[in-house]
């Protein structure tokens, strides 16, 4: 199995984010023989790669089919070679002439004495360490840029100094309908989400500022926030009675599935969605007020109202003689007497 593969499986079965660090320190050796390979891989291909040599000057021209060479070369030869035991017994001379020189090793004097073992072995760990982390970054980017790429439903996202899958953008309405169906584990109060938010667009802020931007008392919403572990203290303000700080926490990040509070939404970004709401909303009332009530065309008639005492006197389709007489008679008895 290759290295990227048991990368991808175990940022996919972490629960949580996976550090960079933790991958080096499962990854360590494997990273090294990686890059080794790698190394191999792109020499080999580059000494494929090295073109045939010319032939050289020297052979003449009888690669050309030539049989003799030209004559400015041929002259010149005898002159070159006579002239270099001359240039070889002169640098000979200078050399035995000039006086000769300490070397560095030689004249340094010994005064550092041999490196500490031990601070050698912490450079070089730390050096090695770089290194890998180095290469796991580089796989890791390659396998975000094929996710990206390729025509998934996941993702992997650098989410609060970690590594962790996610679902895409694109497929929100997707998961959304099976998160309505799920009962959801965290379930957060208007006046809580009201609260943390201006923790997070504000913090470190203490508790009489959120009160005041929110108009009420929030003391009980921030404990409730802290038992949750959504936020924490982040120190004491340096003012007159030395207020208690608050601030965001990784299990925040973790809820929001947020890199940092840089990825949190600007307030233009809040403009933009609440004025589209509003148009929708403002359509689906103007539509339901062009259309108005809907008839049924299968409901049954209302027979709620008696039938008048006339349309009773007359004779219906189908009926006799003797019917029509019992029907008069009974109409008779019915009307009241002056």
């Amino acid at each position: 199995m290759s290295l990227k593969a048991k990368l991808e499986a175990v940022i996919y079965a972490a629960e949580e984010p996976v550090t960079l660090s933790q991958l080096a320190a499962l990854f360590a050796t494997e990273a090294l023989e990686w890059k080794a390979e790698q190394a191999a891989a792109a020499a080999a291909s580059a000494t494929s790669e090295v073109p045939a040599q010319l032939p050289m000057i020297d052979e003449g021209l009888s690669y050309l089919g030539l049989e003799q060479t030209p004559a400015f070369y041929t002259a010149s030869a005898p002159e070159q070679v006579a002239a270099e035991p001359a240039v070889e017994e002169a640098a000979q001379a200078s050399d035995s002439e000039a006086p000769a020189l300490p070397r560095e090793s030689e004249s340094a004097p010994a005064t550092n004495g041999a490196p500490d073992p031990e601070a050698e072995a912490k450079r070089l760990a730390r050096q090695r360490d770089r290194e890998v982390k180095t290469i796991l970054r580089r796989i890791l980017d390659e396998l975000i840029a094929s996710y990206t790429a390729d025509e998934r439903g996941i993702e992997i996202r650098e989410i609060a100094g970690g590594y962790r899958m996610a679902t895409k953008p694109e497929c929100h309405d997707a998961v959304r309908l099976l998160i309505k169906s799920l009962k959801p584990p965290m379930r957060l109060s208007l006046p809580a989400l009201e609260t943390l938010a201006v923790i997070a667009y504000k913090q470190p802020v203490t508790a009489p500022e959120v009160s005041e931007i929110r108009g009420v008392e929030s003391v009980g919403v921030l404990g409730s926030l802290l038992a949750r572990k959504l936020i924490a203290t982040a120190g004491r303000k340096q003012v007159i009675g030395r207020p208690i700080l608050y601030k965001t926490t990784k299990e925040f990040l973790l809820r929001f599935g947020l890199k940092d509070v840089t990825e949190l939404p600007s307030m233009e970004e809040f403009e933009k969605m609440a004025a589209i709401e509003l148009a929708e909303s403002e359509a689906e009332e103007a539509g339901e007020q062009t259309t108005g009530p809907e008839l049924d065309e299968n409901a049954p008639e209302d027979d709620s109202e008696p039938p008048d005492a006339s349309t009773s006197l007359v004779p219906q389709a189908g009926s006799t003689p003797q019917d029509d007489e019992a029907s008069n008679e009974h109409a008779a008895e019915a009307a009241p007497h002056d």
